[in-house]
């Protein structure tokens, strides 16, 4: 046998002592893996979790949880859990409780925490019916201090692929030159990149996916197969909640900030497939969903 120690399946150890700074309180970073990127609605895979305590204890913890709905293919080829894996584990609510105790007194710290994963322990912490405050808490966002220590805006490309400074930086002439430029580099730079206006699509699309607000609330082609993307008839097929839940159909059209093509189509839908002419009012919603 080898005198070396195997390799370490969790990567490279913390350093010591983890942190350049002194530690008042505990430090808990956390991590999720979950079924989808909507904040509201999908659930926890997986949570990682490193707590480092001021005198010097590390806790260093990883579960996951049954979701206690599918996950989606594309989620599972991001983070490579799929159904099968957590068929057998517990649900994030029968460890809230546990898990909320195990962060009282913790200030919180992780990558765009801000931005997502507290929004999603939120809603599960809130759905399993187990307080959990973020009041007086400290949150270190690395994510955050990345963005503002080194800028992704257009300055600094022109500074990394052209070698200039972007003087005209919010002229719009400027920047849309300045941009154009930009492409050129990165398309020279990057081997890897398609050679068509058709694949860059595919490749932007695949990072940064758009969504049109209507394309927020619907998938699918025609009314016939408008499909709910949130909310609480997600998965349902627009024609089917007008027919046998049109009261839902009735509050979004009351609702002040509903996209008009949303609008145009709940109506339409009502019309067609409820069998009425859309009433425009009802009380708050069973369930809004977000």
């Amino acid at each position: 046998m080898s005198g070396s120690a195997p390799p370490n399946p969790l990567g490279p150890p913390l350093m010591d002592p983890a942190l350049p700074i002194s530690l008042a309180r505990p430090l808990a970073f956390l991590d999720l893996e979950t079924t989808g990127l909507n904040r509201s609605e999908d659930r926890v895979v997986e949570l990682a979790l490193l707590i480092l305590y001021p005198d010097g204890r590390i806790v260093d913890r990883v579960r996951r949880f049954n979701p206690e709905m599918p996950i989606p293919p594309e989620a599972s080829a991001v983070h490579g859990i799929s159904d099968a894996d957590v068929a057998d584990e517990a649900p994030f609510r029968s460890r809230a409780r546990s898990l909320a105790g195990l962060l009282e007194g913790c200030d919180l710290a992780g990558f765009n925490i801000r931005g997502f994963d507290l929004h999603i322990l939120l809603e599960e912490f809130r759905r399993a019916a187990v307080p959990f405050d973020l009041k007086d808490r400290r949150l270190i966002d690395a994510q955050a201090i990345f963005h503002r220590e080194e800028p992704r805006d257009l300055a600094a490309a022109a500074r990394f692929y052209v070698h200039e400074e972007h003087d005209g930086a919010h002229s719009a002439r400027a920047d849309v030159r300045m941009t154009a430029r930009v492409l050129a580099a990165q398309l020279a730079r990057y081997p890897n990149l398609p050679g068509d206006i058709g694949g860059l699509h595919a490749y932007c699309d695949e990072f940064r996916p758009f969504l049109t607000e209507f394309r927020k609330w619907f998938s699918g082609d025609d009314l016939e197969s408008y499909v709910f993307a949130r909310g609480k008839h997600r998965g349902k097929r627009l024609s089917e909640v007008a027919a046998n839940a049109a009261d839902y159909l009735d509050w979004m059209l009351t609702a002040s900030d509903m996209p008009g093509d949303v609008l145009d189509a709940v109506r339409e839908a009502l019309e067609r497939f409820g069998g009425r002419a859309p009433s425009g009012g009802g009380a708050e919603p069973p369930e809004w969903g977000f």
